[in-house]
């Protein structure tokens, strides 16, 4: 697909930043491993692209404590203006967020550490600009990225799970239809590879749930909230095929009638080390 050509899939609304910060709640932990697992510690200096609301940046801000240091970067400079009100909030004084395109702003050469979360999917050569990226590290830097991958969804459809199959069908249709890479969980490792730096350490993780109370209901009406535009532009699914009124009941009833738990988009992550 032409560069001109691709959209990004969740649109950017009020409602999609509120989506991105549920989104971390239930993905948290899953972050954190990577972070940790990958050996962020106190005094690094870290770069996160992609920064969105900045729950990503958060977590590297705590675990890199008040001696380090986190540069967030997103393209937009809106819910930047939420990622900073967030982290006064939170008083983290040790994270900045920066508007721009990572691949053009004047960044420093001398971060410990390169991270992002649901970022490489939606970049038109995920490989170059890796490659492009790393060069932002000190040796022996860390680079972490955490990515969706949506072929799973093919192999857990069942009959008792009708609204499930839909939704992941209308799902993957409207990522691939707007030029985003589907498969950029797996292809982590080419990625990697393909960029120049050492094969990353690899994990999968998918929440799922099936109580009354989860919040994963929620979320998958709100991912389609922001997906409708697309979809309708698209001809994947109409409004009223959606029925994002009624979505979360119908979702939560046919959890309970089919006893098979509702499962979020899977993620992979992805963690390298650079030689000293």
């Amino acid at each position: 697909m032409d560069d001109n050509e691709r959209t990004y899939t969740m649109g950017r609304s009020k409602e999609e930043t509120e989506r991105l910060i549920q989104q971390s709640g239930l993905y948290e932990d899953i972050t954190r491993r990577l972070l940790t697992d990958a050996g962020l510690f106190t005094g690094m200096k870290v770069l996160d692209i992609g920064s969105g609301a900045g729950d990503v940046a958060f977590a590297a801000a705590e675990l890199v404590g008040s001696e380090g240091e986190v540069v967030g970067v997103d393209m937009n400079p809106e819910i930047l203006e939420t990622a900073r009100t967030r982290a006064q909030a939170a008083g983290l004084a040790n994270v900045q967020f920066v508007a721009g395109d990572v691949q053009t702003l004047d960044l420093p050469d001398d971060f410990d550490a390169l991270i992002g979360r649901l970022v490489l999917l939606y970049l038109p050569d995920p490989v170059a600009t890796l490659k492009q990226l790393a060069t932002h590290l000190q040796p022996g830097g860390i680079v972490a990225f955490q990515d969706a991958e949506f072929s799973v969804y093919s192999l857990i459809a069942h009959p008792e799970t009708p609204i499930m199959n839909q939704l992941a069908e209308w799902g993957v249709e409207v990522f691939r239809r707007s030029g985003a890479h589907v498969n950029m969980g797996l292809d982590l490792y080419s990625t990697f590879v393909n960029a120049g730096l050492p094969e990353p350490t690899l994990q999968y993780s998918a929440p799922l749930g099936g109580p009354e109370t989860w919040g994963g209901y929620q979320f998958i009406a709100a991912a389609f909230q922001s997906l409708l535009p697309l979809l309708e532009r698209f001809e994947i699914a109409t409004a009223e095929e959606v029925d994002l009124d009624t979505l979360v009941q119908r979702l939560r009833a046919e959890v309970v009638a089919s006893k098979r738990p509702l499962m979020l988009p899977p993620h992979i992550t992805a963690w390298a080390q650079l030689p000293a």
